[in-house]
């Protein structure tokens, strides 16, 4: 931890000021954004630089890092600032400068904090990650790091599997992150106070006593000759065997973000999100984000309404999002939207849902979510072309189910929806790619025929499939980027063979190169930390980002990179694995039932379909009695607010925001 030597932390502002105007949009590094929060450093006593490792106009609305910032700035002697990843024209002039990676709230050097906490929804980031350590001037390697170099943890989805980072972080915490951001709190402030005693390793010592943060230097991996992993073994004593996730369960006791960060610069989301429950219970078998996040837990009305009250007039945006992974699925969704709507009418304030489910979807709940904004296009994601692969997934939406609710949608005046599939699933052939192609020309025709017009459209968007840790698909075999291309070659001709419909159908594919990265980074272990390493010192940067990916170069450090071990790319990728494998991330506990994910997997071969244990006995995945909760779902049969009327008086707009 750094030394408290006021120096230390002086702003780097007035050197970073004069390179300012030699890079593109420099308003993302100036700071000062509405609800921003800057403390005084003698005061505090512990201080967090919260990263998310892409750029400021996709960094700054993550809702995680927002509702962590907010949480850490509300405790007394704590501050938290805020640093994303900076474009490669600055970085060479901050290291041609001398200047470190810095926060945008005080432009304070990252290495001069007592945390560097990095939130991953994504693989892709891992080497811009290594940018900004770089940058900081904190060693690479947790090994080489000393007492006055930040804790470097990791947090979000991707650190359900942090072992190809494992080389780079001092820990990881799995799960939701509002109550252990303040125990790991406690934890340093007790350390620091009593003098920092035993050093660097004593601290991480304390976090991994708790159970609930893991610190990959403390657990050795051990492999069999065919280059699988035999076991993963604490090597410290008082060192828990597994790592558990920490959940969230009362939501109504964090109603974060109170205070929405509003950007300066332009970002990807320009609106006020609240979300409104945590958790998914449908059991889509390829969706990690709906199985790690389990149980689902439900913010109550009154807890919405009161927090899109708040945050409307904290930001003054027009649109509101409700984010869930499957927002229809709210108990009390139709009184939540028609409470919202009838009450920011005369605001015309818009309401979003982030995509529909087909079988959640009605036009009530549609208009109410448009009545105050634009109408723009629907979106659903059937996510399998035919009615077989969705067995497979278990994502149970009949053609029917679609048809019928497209031709609601076109006939109550939508004139544009866009479905989304995955390319890739287990078990799929071309001929479960072609049907998409079928399933869109039925939704055109009966677009116009319901519509009595032929200006509607419909796009098609597909991803490839990556198989995820700690879902039933994890020991699946992952397509490669040549039959993943070839496959969806076949459903563009075909689609624009039709002479009829296929001028109206939109088509919009990702190759399957990235998707193989991807693929390598979310089911690898600690043998990539030398590819990550290899591909960030050959100049990788904004893996996520399709202009500055390069697949070559992946390809190419892997190969070397890999080249002393048994192992290889398609050993990572395009490799099915058997129950009895120890997977990289068994040691983690997701708080699924690994018997229940092979159980599920092997339904899935069967084509077996699971029905949403929210409504039907349990399954025994395992996630409540290792919780010690039940499934929390309402109704509660309250109102949105007790509030008719809305407070008169205009909501604050920030100056230099345009909505």
């Amino acid at each position: 931890m750094p030394a408290e030597a006021a120096e230390s932390v002086k702003s780097v502002f007035p050197q970073l000021e004069a390179l300012l105007p030699h890079v593109q949009k420099p308003i993302q590094y100036v700071g000062g954004e509405l609800n921003s929060t800057v403390k005084d450093w003698e005061s505090c006593d512990v201080r967090w630089a919260l990263m998310y490792p892409d750029a400021y106009e996709v960094g700054l609305p993550n809702q995680g890092v927002m509702i962590l910032y907010e949480v850490l700035n509300e405790q007394q002697g704590v501050l938290a600032e805020r640093t994303y990843s900076v474009w490669p024209d600055l970085e060479a002039l901050m290291r041609e400068h001398s200047v470190p990676q810095f926060t945008v709230d005080s432009h304070r050097p990252v290495g001069a904090f007592d945390v560097f906490g990095l939130s991953f929804s994504t693989e892709l980031g891992y080497t811009n990650m290594l940018t900004a350590l770089d940058l900081a001037g904190i060693p690479l390697e947790s090994k080489d790091r000393g007492i006055d170099d930040p804790v470097v943890l990791a947090g979000g989805h991707a650190a359900f599997n942090p072992e190809p980072i494992a080389d780079f972080i001092d820990c990881a915490v799995i799960g939701d992150g509002e109550q252990a951001v303040l125990e790991i709190t406690a934890i340093i402030r007790a350390w620091k106070a009593e003098g920092r005693p035993g050093g660097r390793e004593e601290l991480l010592q304390r976090l991994a006593r708790t159970g609930g943060v893991y610190v990959p230097g403390f657990y050795d991996v051990e492999y069999l000759p065919d280059g699988r992993i035999s076991r993963v073994v604490p090597n410290r004593s008082g060192v828990p065997w597994r790592v558990s996730k920490h959940t969230v369960m009362d939501l109504d006791e964090w109603p974060y973000p109170k205070q929405p960060l509003v950007p300066l610069a332009e970002t990807v989301h320009e609106r006020m999100s609240v979300e409104i429950f945590r958790g998914c219970t449908r059991g889509c078998r390829f969706c990690q984000a709906g199985m790690i996040t389990r149980p689902v837990r439900e913010r109550s009305i009154t807890g919405i309404g009161e927090m899109v009250d708040k945050g409307l007039k904290a930001t003054g945006f027009e649109e509101v999002g409700l984010l869930s992974l499957s927002s229809a699925d709210h108990t009390e969704i139709a009184d939540v939207a028609k409470g919202l709507a009838d009450r920011y009418t005369e605001d015309k304030i818009g309401l979003s849902l982030p995509s529909t489910r087909v079988d959640a979807f009605n036009i009530d709940l549609a208009n109410e979510l448009t009545r105050n904004g634009r109408r723009s296009g629907l979106t659903f994601a059937p996510e399998g072309g035919s009615e077989r692969i969705r067995k497979v997934i278990n994502k149970m939406v009949s053609e029917e189910d679609l048809i019928r609710t497209v031709a609601t949608a076109y006939g109550n005046g939508w004139r544009q929806v866009k479905l989304y599939f995955m390319c890739g699933l287990p078990t799929e052939t071309d001929d479960d790619v072609l049907q998409i192609a079928d399933m869109a020309t039925r939704v055109i025709a009966k677009g116009r025929e319901v519509s009595g017009s032929n200006d509607i459209r419909c796009t098609v968007s597909i991803g490839g499939f990556v198989p995820k840790p700690h879902t039933p698909f994890q020991w699946a075999p992952q397509l490669s980027s040549e039959e993943t291309d070839a496959r969806l070659q076949k459903l563009r001709d075909k689609i624009r063979g039709d002479k009829k419909y296929g001028r109206s159908i939109g088509f919009r594919y990702h190759d399957g190169k990235p998707g193989i990265v991807e693929g390598l980074l979310s089911r690898g272990d600690r043998r990539l930390g030398a590819v990550i390493r290899a591909v960030y010192e050959d100049g990788g940067r904004f893996d996520g980002w399709r202009e500055h990916f390069s697949y070559d170069r992946w390809m190419a450090c892997a190969d070397k990179a890999l080249a002393p071990t048994d192992v290889d790319v398609d050993w990572y990728t395009t490799r099915e694995r058997g129950y009895e494998e120890v997977l990289p991330w068994d040691h983690l506990d997701s708080g699924l039932d690994k018997e229940w994910l092979w159980e599920d997997w092997q339904d899935a071969l069967d084509e077996t379909e699971v029905d949403d244990c929210r409504w039907t006995p349990c399954f025994d995945c395992g996630v409540c009695p290792a919780m010690d909760t039940e499934i929390q779902v309402g109704p509660t049969g309250k109102k949105l607010l007790p509030l008719t009327v809305k407070d008169a008086g205009p909501a604050p707009v920030s100056s230099g925001h345009t909505h």
